[in-house]
C-alpha cells in the first residue's frame, strides 16, 4: 500500500463540505419560519416533513403540482441574481395548484449544485420563502445536494413541488363553461419563468448592454428577471365571493395553448390583444428575434400571467374584487360556441 493510499480521506476531500451544508440550514431557518401556518406539524430538520390537512375542510382533495425555473437560471448565473429566482419557482408550481380550486399548503424545494456557496443558496432559498409567504403556504422542508463534478462551477439547478388542497365540491374543472362567458386576464410581470431559451437568443444575437436603461428606471436585466407573479391570494379572495368557472395559469405555450386546457371541447375562447397594452419587454423580444405574432403567443405570455372565466352576470363584480386586491385585471375576451375543426383559443 502506498503512503498516498494510506491517507486518511474525509468528504470534504471528496468535494463535500457537511459543514457548509449545517451553516446553510441554520442560515434559512428564520426565513421559514415566517411561512408557518396553521397544519405545520414540526419544523425544518426531519426526515419527513408533517402536515395536518385544515379541519375546516369536510371533503378534502389534494392537489400537488412541481415544476423548476428553466434556463432564467441562465440568465441568474450571468448577471449574479439569485434572490428572485426563489420566487419563480414557488409561483409556477402555486399558481398551477390554484386553477384546480386549490388553496396551497405547503411548498418543499431542491436545490443541487457542484459546490456549496452558502451566501449564493441562501438568496436562492430566501427568495422561496418570500415566494411562500406571497402564496400563503409553509416552507416545510427541502434538499440541499452537493453533487461534485455535476455541475459548472457558480451554477445549480432547482426544483420544487407544492400540495394544496380543495374542498370536493368546490373543485374547478372548466366543465361548466359556456357561450357567453368572458375571460378576464391578470397582469404578468413580464416573461415569469418560459420561453428563456429563446430570450437568451435573441439576447446573445441582439448583445445590448443590460445594465443600460430600458423601460422608465428600469433596465433590461431588471425586465428580463422580473419574478414570476402569484396569484394566489387574490384569487382565493375572489373564488369566495362568486363561483369561478375556469383558470388558466399561462405558463410555457402561452395563451394558444394554456387556456384550451380548462375548456369544454364545445366552446372556444375568443381574445381580443387590444384590450391590454403588450409590456415593452416583449415589444423588445418580438422585434430584436423577428418573432412571428403566432410564435409570440405559443412561447410568452405577452402580459397575461393568469385567465380566469367566469358568467357575465358576474365579470364586473370579479374585475372589482381584483382590482381592489391589487390586480389590475381587465376583460381580454368571450367564450363562443366552437365548431368541429376550430381552435380552442383565438388571439385577435
Amino acid at each position: 500500500m502506498t503512503q498516498q493510499s494510506q491517507q486518511s480521506l474525509s468528504y470534504r476531500d471528496s468535494g463535500v463540505d457537511i459543514d457548509a451544508g449545517d451553516e446553510l440550514v441554520e442560515r434559512i431557518k428564520p426565513f421559514a419560519k415566517k411561512t408557518l401556518r396553521e397544519g405545520v406539524l414540526g419544523g425544518l430538520g426531519g426526515f419527513g416533513a408533517l402536515f395536518e390537512v385544515p379541519k375546516r375542510y369536510r371533503e378534502p382533495v389534494l392537489v400537488s403540482g412541481t415544476d423548476g425555473v428553466g434556463t432564467k437560471l441562465k440568465l441568474a448565473f450571468e448577471l449574479k441574481r439569485h434572490d428572485t429566482v426563489g420566487i419563480d419557482l414557488v409561483a409556477m408550481s402555486v399558481n398551477d395548484v390554484l386553477v384546480q380550486g386549490a388553496e396551497p399548503l405547503f411548498f418543499l424545494d431542491y436545490f443541487a449544485c457542484g459546490k456549496l456557496n452558502v451566501d449564493t443558496a441562501a438568496d436562492v432559498i430566501k427568495g422561496v420563502a418570500k415566494g411562500c409567504e406571497y402564496a400563503g403556504c409553509a416552507l416545510i422542508g427541502g434538499e440541499t445536494a452537493e453533487m461534485p463534478g455535476m455541475y459548472p462551477e457558480g451554477e445549480y439547478d432547482l426544483a420544487g413541488f407544492a400540495v394544496g388542497v380543495v374542498e370536493k365540491s368546490g373543485m374547478i374543472t372548466g366543465r361548466d363553461i359556456m357561450p357567453g362567458d368572458v375571460v378576464l386576464g391578470l397582469p404578468s410581470s413580464g416573461a415569469h419563468s418560459n420561453g428563456y431559451s429563446l430570450v437568451r437568443k435573441i439576447i446573445a444575437r441582439a448583445n445590448p448592454d443590460l445594465d443600460a436603461p430600458f423601460d422608465g428606471d428600469r433596465t433590461l436585466a431588471d425586465a428580463i428577471m422580473a419574478p414570476t407573479r402569484i396569484y394566489v391570494k387574490p384569487m382565493l379572495a375572489l373564488m369566495k365571493e362568486m363561483p369561478v368557472k375556469g383558470m388558466a395559469h399561462i405558463t410555457g405555450g402561452g395563451l394558444t395553448e394554456n387556456v384550451p386546457r380548462v375548456l369544454p371541447e364545445n366552446v372556444k375562447a375568443v381574445i381580443d390583444q387590444s384590450k391590454w397594452q403588450r409590456p415593452k419587454l416583449f415589444q423588445w423580444l418580438q422585434s430584436e428575434g423577428n418573432v412571428a405574432e403566432g410564435e409570440m403567443h405559443r412561447v410568452f405570455n405577452c402580459g397575461i400571467g393568469m385567465v380566469v372565466i367566469v358568467a357575465r352576470e358576474n365579470a364586473e363584480k370579479a374585475l372589482a374584487s381584483l382590482q381592489a386586491a391589487g390586480e389590475k385585471a381587465v376583460e381580454i375576451g368571450r367564450i363562443e360556441a366552437r365548431a368541429d375543426g376550430e381552435a380552442q383559443t383565438i388571439v385577435v
